[in-house]
């Protein structure tokens, strides 16, 4: 048995935690390999939304295992929080929540020191969502990070208090003016490892390759999109982690040669939170309709996302660089009601036409060009056979697998569970 991946090839918010809910059916185990709470997977059945943020998106579904890798970074606060919201839902945990012991911790100084960085930066601010994502990253790769696994161990206090205390003095060199109370910060954080230490630990690389031996079926979840990758990505205005299908070897312990589907799942449309360059993005009522009927709006951070036409040009670039073996689209349904539809198919580049993600997108250096497509004015959000689409909405398709050279296997008409298309 192999091991199959699911991931955004956008700049995140593609709706990677209503398909993993889908397909956990056919999977022993749900694995997340990258990023922290600063992600947001939204679920909706039954007439009510969840979003999970640290916690796999298989979460509810009996006799499935979940498991936290080694390359997401956790805040135990906010993973406390997350969990007793389960509770709630009468969601067991027991038995089907396993975390990786080199998984790394979010500390409070982590989280004021994203704070501290971006007020530094002013109008160049990246637009982190000030989970202490980036920092942790930091203190993992300059090799000072605290990892699950250390709890289990002597010296903890010792090696937290040092931390912390490095911590703040590098907030206060950034000298910006943030309040905060590191006692009761403190306070808080001690409490919630108490509580993080109610789930199971594992040694989770051994734990997956043994379970790929005994032939269980396994899901690897990323989180945020392609184009926020640390490398591939609009650098600098991208996040910290690897989240292309590289990232789930590094993330959870697999071999490439283990890698077998990768699902990449993409918007019919564009969208992108906070900073960076974005070259199909609009600035008129069309945008604000694909903001409304869409209703984009961050999972993690209430904050409005910018919209416009979808890239199909970052689009080949994501496929690229992740192998993508399937398709998924979402949303398909936000773009009803609009007569004429664009699809980015090139950048011109410094006066030169191009299919391939340059160095630099940045507006200066290049413009989109477009071609046009026929809308549909039917409401497809009940639809649920591709027999049953309009035929401009299956025209759109056919244009976008003829440029991408792959197939669209899934797609979806609306956020509820019910609302997917297997074609």
């Amino acid at each position: 048995m192999k091991i199959d991946l699911i991931l955004g090839l956008q700049w995140g918010d593609e709706g990677k935690g209503k398909i993993v809910d889908v397909l956990t059916k056919d999977y022993d185990i749900i694995a997340r390999f990258q990023g922290g709470p600063n992600a947001g997977h939204t679920l909706e059945f039954d007439g009510i939304k969840h979003v999970l943020h640290t916690i796999p998106s298989g979460i509810f579904h009996d006799n499935k295992l979940n498991i936290i890798g080694n390359g997401v970074v956790i805040d135990p606060v906010i993973f406390q929080n997350e969990i007793e919201k389960l509770d709630e839902l009468k969601v067991d945990l027991n038995d089907k929540l396993l975390i990786s012991r080199k998984a790394h911790l979010i500390l409070p100084t982590h989280r004021l020191i994203d704070k501290a960085s971006e007020l530094s930066k002013g109008k160049k601010k990246i637009g982190s969502t000030l989970k202490g994502i980036g920092p942790t990253y930091m203190d993992k790769t300059g090799r000072n990070g605290l990892r699950v696994g250390d709890l289990e161990l002597d010296g903890w206090d010792e090696k937290f208090e040092a931390l912390t205390n490095k911590h703040l003095n590098i907030i206060n060199n950034f000298n910006v003016d943030i309040e905060f109370n590191i006692d009761e910060l403190k306070r808080e954080f001690q409490a919630s490892l108490n509580f993080l230490k109610k789930i199971t630990f594992i040694d989770s690389e051994h734990y997956l390759n043994e379970s790929i031996n005994s032939g269980k079926k396994i899901l690897a979840e990323g989180a945020q999109g392609s184009l926020l990758d640390i490398d591939f990505g609009t650098y600098p205005y991208v996040t910290s982690s690897n989240t292309t299908s590289a990232g789930a070897c590094t993330g959870l312990g697999i071999a490439p040669n283990k890698i077998n589907e990768v699902f990449g799942i993409f918007k019919a449309y564009t969208t992108r939170v906070g900073s960076g360059p974005f070259p199909t993005e609009l600035h008129d009522a069309i945008s604000q309709r694909m903001a409304k009927i869409g209703n984009e709006f961050g999972a993690t951070t209430g904050r409005p996302r910018r919209c416009g036409w979808l890239d199909l040009v970052s689009l080949k670039h994501s496929i690229s660089v992740n192998g993508v073996t399937e398709l998924i689209m979402m949303k398909g349904d936000v773009l009803s009601g609009i007569e004429k539809i664009k699809v980015c198919t090139k950048y011109n580049y410094k006066g030169k036409n191009l299919d391939y993600l340059p160095f630099s997108i940045l507006e200066e250096n290049m413009t989109p060009i477009y071609e046009k497509l026929e809308g549909w004015e039917e409401d497809i959000t009940k639809v649920r056979t591709y027999e049953d689409l309009p035929l401009n909405f299956k025209n759109y398709i056919h244009f976008l697998e003829d440029h991408l050279k792959l197939k669209i296997k899934i797609i979806s008409v609306g956020p509820d569970r019910k609302q997917t298309i297997l074609v």
